[in-house]
Parts: structure tokens; sequence; C-alpha cells
């Protein structure tokens, strides 16, 4: 049975994308790429940045001023004093697809939305352990895997 109701997803070729981004301005320069990318991936292209992840972090900035609003609009109907709470975003995905240079760069991105002036980073890069410590418990072809 198929429903009238208008869909909450959308599907966007790559150049619908890119145009969301409206007149988001860059930020970012191609020295902050440069300290932004991967030890191992490749490097990342200002032009991907400019088509992928800026209509993201403007799509982020429109959620979190929401959520604020939201939450500054609560906080006077129940005539409190305005409160902050963090906007928290995770990402998952497998070993080496890129986790830990998409959040540097949203990070990098976000921090200079008004809505955003603080942007933390918590990893869980610093839980794993070295590939010599895997080896020598002979668990090394277990890495990133329970």
């Amino acid at each position: 049975m198929a429903s009238d109701l208008p869909s909450r997803y959308a599907d966007l070729s790559a150049d619908e994308w890119g145009r969301l981004r409206a007149a988001t301005p860059m930020t970012l320069g191609p020295g902050d790429l440069a300290s932004l990318a991967g030890r191992h991936g490749p490097p990342l292209e200002l032009s991907e940045v400019e088509r992928v992840y800026l209509p993201l972090s403007r799509l982020l900035d429109l959620h979190v001023a929401s959520a604020q609003a939201r939450a500054a609009a609560t906080d006077a109907f129940l005539g409190r004093p305005p409160s902050r709470a963090p906007f928290v975003l995770g990402l998952a995905g497998s070993v080496a697809v890129g986790k830990s240079t998409t959040a540097r760069l949203l990070q990098a991105l976000l921090s200079r939305w008004s809505t955003c002036p603080r942007v933390d980073l918590v990893t869980t890069d610093g839980f794993l352990h070295p590939n010599a410590e895997l080896e020598r418990l002979g668990i090394l072809a277990r890495k990133g895997f329970p």
C-alpha cells in the first residue's frame, strides 16, 4: 500500500547535493586540507570538500540551530533559565574508510559556523593497540573487529 505522505528521504545526484551548499563560503584553504588529511589516505581535494562536505556542514548547522531554538523555547515555556546542551554527532564505519579524516574535516568546518563556536572531537583511535602489540597477542588478523 503506497503512502501519500512525503518521504523524509531525498535521492540526490552528486551535483544536486553539491548545489545545496548555496552560498556557503569555503573557509578552509589548501594548507588546512593538508593538515586534516589522513596519514595513509589520498590528499583531500578542495573541490570534493566544496561539493560534499560544505553542504553537509550547512545541513548540520541547520540541525544545531534548530536544536538550540527548541531548547530555548522549552526553557522559556518552563520558566527556567536558558541552558546549553551538547549536540552529539557520531560517525561509524569499517576500518580505514576515512572516519577520522571526515571527523577532522567536519570539526574544522562546523567550528566556523556561528551556531557551533566550540566543536570537540572525541576519537576511539586511542583505544586501539599498536600493530606490534596485536602481533604479540596473536590477534593482528582481527584488527578492527570484535
